[in-house]
C-alpha cells in the first residue's frame, strides 16, 4: 500500500463526477423557467434549439439521462414489439443500460462484435440484418445503433466515413440509424470535425451533457421534428416529463459555451498520462488507442493483487479510479483535472507498481 503523502483528491472515476462551476450555479440561480411538460420553459427551448443546430437536425428534447435518451430512441424506431436492433456486443446500450430496450420495449438485441477501434465490421452488420420477407422464425430488424466515442474500446472515435457507410447500409435495407453520442463532443474535437457532420447519416442521436462538458444533469435527443414529437410522448410515458427544467438547462448552456473548448486539453492530458503510465515497467497502456479522454491500464496478473485491490490502495492516497476487469483499471479525464493532478497520479502509480 502506498503511504499517503498528500490530502489531494484526484477523481478519475468518470467524466460524470465534475461539479457545477460557479458560472453554472449563477446561471441556474437566475434561469428563466416555466413548465416544460406544457412546452413553455424558455431556457429549455433555448438549449434544445442550440443543440439541434449543433447536430444539424430539425429538433431536440432534453431528458434526465443518456440511458433514457437511448431507450426513447430505440423504442420509437423499433415501434413493434419483437422487432430487432443491431448494436455492438460491447456497446453501452447493450451492457450498461439495464436491458431496458428488451424489458420495457420488447425489442430484441442482435449483437455484432465491436472491433478494437470501436467499429462493427460493415459486412457483419449487413449479415445480421433480417427483413420482413425472411425466415418467419426471426425477428425483423428495424434499427442499427453506433456509439461515438466507443467507451469500452477506450474512447475510440468512429470516423465520419465509417458512419456514412453504416448510414448507407441502413438506407439500403430500410433501417434507421441511431448514434449513442454520449461523448460526441469528444469525438468532434478529437477528429476535428463538426458534430453535425459526424452525425449527418443518423436519424437520431443522444448527446450527454453531464459527461465531458460537465453539466450537472441531462442529455438531449436530436432528430426530425416528427421523431422528437414522438419522443416527447415516450418521455412522458417513461416518467421523464419534468417541469421547470430550465434550471438544469441553464447549466448545460454554460457547459456548451465554456467547456467544449476545453476538451482538447482533456485529451492532451490523457495522452500525457497514458504515456507516463506506459513507461512504468509493470504496467501496459495502448497509448495509440487513447484518442480522447479514456485510458485503460493493464496491471500485472497477480492473483493476490488485482484491479480492485489497486483501486482501493490508490483511493488511500486520494486517487479515485475504477476497475474495468480483473487486471485492468479505467481512468477518465475531465476539465477539472489539472496538469499537477496528472503528475500526482503518475507518482502514485509509480510508487505502487
Amino acid at each position: 500500500m502506498v503511504t499517503p503523502t498528500s490530502v489531494r483528491t484526484v477523481d478519475l472515476r468518470s467524466d460524470t463526477v465534475t461539479k457545477p462551476t460557479e458560472s453554472m450555479r449563477s446561471a441556474m440561480a437566475i434561469a428563466e423557467v416555466d413548465d416544460d411538460v406544457l412546452g413553455s420553459d424558455p431556457t429549455a427551448m433555448r438549449l434544445e434549439k442550440e443543440m439541434a443546430e449543433i447536430a444539424g437536425k430539425e429538433a431536440a428534447m432534453f431528458v434526465p439521462s443518456g440511458t433514457m435518451a437511448n431507450l426513447i430512441s430505440v423504442l420509437i424506431h423499433c415501434d413493434e414489439r419483437g422487432s430487432e436492433v443491431i448494436l455492438g456486443d460491447d456497446s453501452h446500450i447493450h451492457i450498461y443500460e439495464n436491458g431496458g430496450v428488451s424489458s420495457l420495449g420488447g425489442v430484441h438485441p442482435r449483437t455484432v462484435k465491436n472491433e478494437e477501434d470501436g467499429t462493427m465490421e460493415i459486412g457483419s452488420i449487413e449479415a445480421a440484418v433480417r427483413g420482413p420477407k425472411g425466415d418467419l422464425h426471426h425477428p425483423v430488424t428495424k434499427l442499427i445503433c453506433l456509439e461515438n466515442t466507443q467507451a469500452n474500446r477506450g474512447g475510440r472515435c468512429l470516423p465520419v466515413e465509417y458512419i456514412d457507410k453504416v448510414g448507407e447500409l441502413a438506407k439500403k435495407h430500410g433501417l434507421k440509424l441511431h448514434i449513442d453520442g454520449a461523448r460526441i463532443f469528444n469525438a468532434s474535437v478529437a477528429l476535428g470535425v463538426p458534430v453535425k457532420r459526424i452525425v449527418q447519416a443518423a436519424d437520431s442521436v443522444s448527446i450527454c451533457l453531464s459527461k465531458g462538458i460537465g453539466a450537472p444533469v441531462g442529455s438531449v435527443i436530436v432528430g426530425s421534428k416528427k421523431f422528437i414529437t414522438k419522443a416527447r410522448w415516450m418521455r412522458k410515458t417513461l416518467g421523464g416529463g419534468m417541469r421547470q427544467i430550465g434550471v438544469l438547462c441553464a447549466a448545460a448552456l454554460v457547459a456548451l459555451n465554456e467547456n467544449v473548448p476545453k476538451l482538447g486539453d482533456d485529451h492532451k492530458k490523457a495522452k500525457i498520462l497514458a504515456e507516463g503510465l506506459n513507461r512504468i515497467e509493470r504496467l501496459r497502456v495502448n497509448v495509440a488507442a487513447v484518442e480522447s479522454n479514456i485510458i485503460y491500464v493493464d496491471i500485472p496478473e497477480d492473483p493476490k493483487f488485482g484491479a480492485e485491490d489497486a483501486c482501493k490502495s490508490l483511493k488511500d492516497v486520494g486517487v479515485l479510479v475504477l476497475p474495468q476487469a480483473t487486471f485492468r483499471i479505467r481512468i477518465v479525464l475531465h476539465h477539472q483535472i489539472s496538469d499537477v493532478d496528472v503528475e500526482y497520479v503518475l507518482s502514485c502509480f509509480e510508487k505502487m507498481f
